[in-house]
């Protein structure tokens, strides 16, 4: 009997400190993957994943390019169109004239568009979280 409620203890404890990962913040994770040098310009590779729990409709971004002296340089939107809950997409965008070389930072100015079933909603920024693998900076 001892036993016993010893065991129960030690599953009640484990399910009390599993407790704050469960309750994780839900995040739409944009990674730039890749940045490769292709026919005069820079293709961009992206990975996102919809964490947020909601199908995301519409996606995009109205993002900036900045050169090495930090200087802003082009305007871009991208789209990254449906995005299911749960689901992850890798998508590549073209920034054509520009070397990859030449860029050191992509900043996410703002949301263009962002749909969430079916209705216009902030989440696509105040749930973003971005990360690169890169030596170009991007995020916010």
């Amino acid at each position: 009997m001892a036993c016993r409620k010893l065991l129960y203890r030690i599953i009640a404890s484990v399910g009390v400190s599993a407790t704050p990962a469960a309750a994780e913040e839900k995040a739409l994770s944009i990674e730039l993957n890749d940045a490769v040098d292709v026919d005069g310009g820079c293709r961009l590779a992206y990975v996102a994943m919809n964490g947020t729990g909601v199908l995301l409709d519409k996606t995009s971004f109205d993002v900036f390019t900045f050169d090495k002296q930090g200087k802003v340089g082009q305007s871009l939107v991208f789209q990254f169109g449906r995005l299911p809950a749960g689901k992850t997409k890798v998508v590549q965008f073209d920034l054509a004239g520009q070397s990859c070389a030449t860029i050191s930072r992509l900043l996410i100015n703002d949301i263009t568009e962002c749909v969430a079933e079916g209705k216009n909603s902030t989440i696509c920024i105040d749930a973003l979280k971005t990360t690169a693998r890169t030596s170009i900076s991007f995020g916010l």
